[in-house]
């Protein structure tokens, strides 16, 4: 498994929950080290080994902690470049919804051996959409959750979300209903580097 995957699992955690906890999370998975580094690559069992130990430890469902981690990973300042990277899948909420079908084309030009599980989003009816998650990564849609959450707050959009599991198997699906597209003013954005 990548180490992005497991350095953003360790970076929730410990600034969410303080760095005390997240080494008892590693300890609980087995594991005899607890900094994971962004560019190598670790066992596969590492991942889910350490989103059942957090379960435990936190007391929280795994879905829960999941979500929670997509939404971290576009509001927390140290994760700038991937909100950044999602801000350009469009000018409006209803845009980057659409462009989450090629996210993770775009993610891999910023990191060409990261290889997210696939999305594909489908429109409903007027207003409601069902992004479907292939679950290679059990859990991949509420992470997918969080993410839409964030960047629901983040374009200014009043969207509802809910979690189920697809029709196909191996899949997730997240509903989302956009009750408005402009329901508030979005945070900041510019396409210049170092700008918010």
């Amino acid at each position: 498994m990548h180490g992005l995957i497991n350095r953003s699992i360790q970076q929730y955690v410990s600034h969410t929950y303080g760095r005390p906890i997240w080494e008892q999370i590693t300890t609980n998975a087995g594991l005899d080290f607890s900094d994971f580094e962004g560019m190598l690559r670790y066992a596969r069992s590492y991942t889910p080994d350490l989103l059942q130990s957090a379960e435990e430890v936190l007391g929280r469902p795994r879905g829960d902690i999941m979500e929670d981690i997509g939404a971290f990973l576009v509001c927390h300042p140290g994760f700038e470049a991937v909100r950044r990277l999602l801000r350009f899948g469009g000018v409006d909420f209803v845009d980057f919804m659409h462009s989450l079908d090629d996210l993770d084309d775009r993610v891999r030009l910023a990191v060409p051996d990261l290889i997210l599980p696939k999305v594909e989003l489908q429109v409903c009816a007027d207003g409601h959409f069902s992004l479907i998650c292939d679950a290679s990564i059990k859990g991949y849609g509420h992470v997918m959750m969080g993410v839409l959450r964030a960047m629901a707050d983040d374009y200014g959009a009043l969207a509802l979300l809910e979690h189920s599991q697809g029709r196909a198997a191996g899949t997730e699906m997240v509903s989302i209903t956009l009750v408005e597209n402009d329901f508030a003013e979005g945070r900041a954005f510019s396409l210049a580097a170092g700008v918010p």
